[in-house]
């Protein structure tokens, strides 16, 4: 499986108020997200097919923030974008909109959040960032 940098572009149907981990109780509106992180590890990108069992309720068991997340009955994943044999991660989170959560997901470097609120064209945005990301850094 190859490795990279990977976004999961959310839909949350309605407004949330979710339990995250060690972030505690964080409020969400409806509407969409962008969480970014990085698959280097032994399975690489396969990382994504664990997110999608999470969403399906297929898994339960939550390691990270946006675990808790794509828990959430009313959280359903719309796209995945990648970025193979590229640690692009913060770069690409830097190039998305700030999020509603300081800290979701970056809790090892020093991004605000690896968590983004998106607005309008949510998919083109993320793929916007990958490219500009991978170009530029």
């Amino acid at each position: 499986m190859p490795r990279g940098t990977y976004t999961l572009v959310l839909e949350l149907t309605a407004d949330a108020s979710v339990e995250v981990g060690a972030l505690g109780e964080c409020a969400f509106e409806a509407g969409h997200y962008a969480y970014t992180g990085s698959a280097f590890g032994a399975g690489g990108l396969s990382r994504v097919d664990r997110h999608r069992d999470l969403v399906t309720g297929a898994r339960e068991v939550r390691h990270w923030h946006v675990d808790y997340l794509l828990c959430h009955p009313a959280t359903r994943l719309r796209e995945v974008v990648t970025t193979e044999g590229a640690d692009v991660e913060c770069a690409v989170a830097r190039r998305l909109p700030d999020g509603p959560v300081g800290g979701f997901g970056s809790s090892d470097c020093d991004c605000e959040s690896h968590l983004a609120t998106l607005g309008e064209a949510p998919i083109e945005t993320v793929r916007t960032a990958h490219e500009r990301a991978r170009r530029d850094d």
